[in-house]
């Protein structure tokens, strides 16, 4: 990342508290999440049936427009890489009202997801029904999903990291903290973070 990039990053963290609309809180740590059917840039659906053979799910709000989430792609990338093998793989959902921003749409969602060789499924959420139901107000904003005895538990909700403009300053990595606690059978110690990215654009 050069420093024009990082300096625009760092005046939009500067107003990250600024948001379109108010949410509600959505899930909370410890709540089953509701099963969710969305369209995937494969052309067909994906929702948590899918993934009942797996320990859990990393589930992230993001988009192609906000750079918060352009940062944070390989970042994203790299948490499926790593966790997928190990049952927990990750779900990219793009929660904004595309008309807002035309890089947003779903053609647009498909040609990034082919360009950059998605590991992960990545769906639109049309009637923005499941941003609103787990609370999501960000992108990129990270719940993580622990299956127990297949239904979806809400365990951790928040940031990826600690700096979204200099990984080589990262020094809390929340979800790798997150997945590992869970992976080593033991309660995950930061469940809430404060995410950091641009607001969803709801309609």
């Amino acid at each position: 990342m050069n420093l024009r990039e990082k300096l625009f990053l760092t005046g939009l963290f500067l107003l990250h508290f600024v948001g379109t609309q108010a949410q509600s809180k959505g899930y909370m740590i410890g709540d089953v999440v509701a099963d969710f059917q969305l369209k995937h840039v494969n052309g067909q659906t994906v929702g948590l049936p899918d993934y009942r053979t797996q320990k859990g799910l990393i589930v992230v709000f993001t988009s192609n427009h906000c750079p918060f989430a352009k940062a944070y792609e390989n970042r994203i990338q790299e948490l499926d890489r790593r966790y997928a093998a190990q049952g927990f793989p990750v779900l990219a959902i793009m929660p904004n009202d595309p008309t807002v921003y035309e890089d947003d749409s779903f053609e647009a969602m498909k040609v990034r997801a082919a360009e950059k060789a998605y590991s992960f499924a990545y769906a639109i959420d049309e009637t923005q029904t499941t941003a609103r139901a787990f609370g999501a107000t960000r992108t990129p904003q990270v719940f993580v999903l622990k299956n127990a005895n297949s239904q979806f538990v809400l365990e951790y909700v928040g940031a990826i990291d600690d700096n979204p403009q200099d990984t080589t300053g990262i020094q809390r990595r929340y979800v790798e903290e997150a997945v590992n606690y869970l992976l080593e059978g033991r309660p995950v110690q930061s469940p809430i973070t404060k995410p950091i990215g641009c607001a969803i654009k709801w309609r």
